[in-house]
């Protein structure tokens, strides 16, 4: 049990003393970077399941008149 409380305490000095933290600037712009990445890839994700949806529908469609 002493190792593991060794262990917080390390912990603690590590996050609290040696870590360097990002400046609030530096948050503000990789988040707004990672939400714009975010956006666009949403957008692309979207176009290409709507083109496959409607290749596909036109697919069956063809197949469907082909054997009637």
């Amino acid at each position: 049990m002493s190792s593991f409380i060794d262990f917080l305490k390390g912990s603690y000095i590590e996050f609290r003393h040696k870590v360097e933290w990002p400046k609030w600037a530096d948050l503000q712009s990789s988040t707004i970077v990672v939400t714009i990445a975010t956006v666009i890839l949403s957008l692309f994700t979207f176009g290409v399941d709507e083109l496959f949806s409607k290749a596909i529908s036109n697919i069956v469609g063809i197949l469907i008149n082909l054997f009637n």
